[in-house]
């Protein structure tokens, strides 16, 4: 005796809700990272914060604090590695300490 054919095509699935058993799942590639469950970016994520909320959520004047906790983020291994200007950063030099770019004329 065979199987009815009502129950062919969920056996093919892989399971009766249509999970692929025995496959590994595949982490996002952008997008989704760890947590920071031990706090080793807290510094650099609190003077982000503190930054936006005293320049009026202006993330602009705090891109240099942005690229410090993404940085912190790399090398704790919380994110994977990348060059930054793939995460929209130019070069190191195109920006002082204050985050302000050195290369724009100051005609204000």
């Amino acid at each position: 005796m065979h199987t009815p054919f009502i129950f062919w095509p969920i056996l093919t699935l892989g399971g009766a809700f249509g999970g692929n058993r025995g496959l590994r799942p595949v982490p996002p590639e952008k997008g989704v990272f760890p947590l920071d469950h031990m706090h080793l970016c807290d510094l650099e994520k609190k003077e982000y914060l503190s930054c936006l909320k005293s320049s009026s959520h202006n993330s602009e004047k705090c891109r240099h604090l942005s690229k410090k906790y993404l940085q912190c983020r790399m090398e704790k291994n919380l994110m994977a590695k990348q060059d930054m200007s793939e995460l929209g950063f130019g070069k190191e030099g195109d920006m002082d300490a204050s985050g302000q770019n050195i290369n724009e004329s100051i005609d204000n």
